[in-house]
């Protein structure tokens, strides 16, 4: 027997000002809010993947471990960057190709810490997403 599938992928994230990861997520990024929760806020990041980024004084204090990346999938990477370098946004690392993984990428870093990469998979293998096809 198959399990049942899935419909939907939601990440939550703690933050610790939520008015400032608003500004970050939605106004700079564009993502769409899906939900306004009051102290969550989820966004639509693709099709059926969420953001919800949620308020506690006591997150992510020190900076969050490098263990949680936040992949953002385009195939307009270095459209993101000067967009992003444009806005004021402190790029970490600026774009580059990865070969170990085959992929062209960026990293910044979101007002919490959270290390957020904006990445093209160059493997054909890849499925591509509903934008790209």
């Amino acid at each position: 027997m198959k399990p049942p599938s899935f419909d939907q992928f939601v990440t939550f994230i703690y933050v610790r000002d939520l008015r400032v990861s608003t500004a970050f997520y939605e106004s700079l990024l564009g993502l769409p809010l899906a939900l306004d929760q009051g102290s969550c806020r989820i966004y639509r990041v693709a099709g059926d993947a969420f953001l919800g980024i949620c308020q506690r004084r006591d997150a992510v204090h020190p900076l969050p471990s490098n263990a949680l990346i936040l992949t953002l999938v385009t195939h307009d990477v270095d459209g993101w960057h000067r967009y992003l370098a444009e806005r004021g946004a402190l790029v970490e690392k600026p774009p580059q190709y990865n070969p170990v993984y085959n992929i062209y990428h960026c990293f910044l870093r979101d007002p919490d810490g959270y290390l957020v990469e904006i990445q093209r998979f160059l493997d054909p293998a890849w499925p591509v997403g509903a934008a790209g096809q």
